[in-house]
This record gives structure tokens, C-alpha cells and sequence, in this order.
């Protein structure tokens, strides 16, 4: 099976800088559209960033200058590099993507969909 396993996140000043790592376990083959989200209890969840397998990136309006999504296909791992945080970044962060192929040792080849990381909170203080 796959699992997406998130890590990083933590308290920061105002200013400074923190990276958020996920990485996909389990036999994988491919990865297409890493994304990353955001979610402050009580809100709806909002698209942060996503690269997608070509290295094609989109932001969050908010965020345009100041995080870096980025993909390492080798470690099958997804990065969130976010500088100069705000209070107003202070969310639970979730890693996920739109589709990953992986082997199941008794099924062969599946596709596994929005798949979801187990959140790591981000505390920006003032």
C-alpha cells in the first residue's frame, strides 16, 4: 500500500523560515501532481502549491514570493521551502497527490488516488 508521511513544521517567528518534507512509502512507480494544502480549523482547506511531473508549479496567491514547491522523483519525496512567514500561515499543512502508481504485492499494478499526508502544524507567531 502507499503512505504519504509528512515531516517538518513546527513554531517560527514572524519573518522566519521553515520546510515541510513528504514522502511517499510502498512500492512506488509513479507520481504525478504533488500538491500541498493548508487548513486553519473551521475554514476550508486551500491549495497552497502543486508541482506537477514535468515540474510545472502553481501558487496560492498569498504565498506567490515566498514558498518553493519542489519534488525529488528519486526519493519520491515533495518539499514545501516557506520564508518569510506570517501569522496568517498558521494552518495544519497536509502533503497529497492527484495519483500515484504503485505494485501491490498480490494485485500487480494499481492507481492510487488523492492520497493524503497526516498533517504537520505550523505556528507563525507575531
Amino acid at each position: 500500500q502507499v503512505q504519504l508521511v509528512q515531516s517538518g513544521g513546527g513554531l517560527v517567528e514572524a519573518g522566519g523560515s521553515l520546510r515541510l518534507s513528504c514522502v511517499a512509502s510502498g512500492t512506488i512507480l509513479s507520481i504525478n501532481t504533488w500538491i500541498w494544502y493548508r487548513q486553519v480549523l473551521g475554514k476550508e482547506r486551500e491549495l497552497v502549491a502543486d508541482i506537477t511531473s514535468e515540474g510545472s508549479t502553481n501558487y496560492a496567491d498569498s504565498v506567490k514570493g515566498r514558498f518553493t514547491i519542489s519534488r525529488d522523483d528519486a526519493k519520491k519525496t515533495a518539499y514545501l521551502e516557506m520564508n518569510s512567514l506570517k501569522p496568517e500561515d498558521t494552518a495544519v499543512y497536509y502533503c497529497s497527490t492527484d495519483w500515484i502508481l504503485f505494485r501491490d504485492p498480490e494485485m500487480g499494478v494499481r492507481k492510487a488516488v488523492d492520497y493524503f499526508g497526516q498533517g504537520t502544524q505550523v505556528t507563525v507567531s507575531s
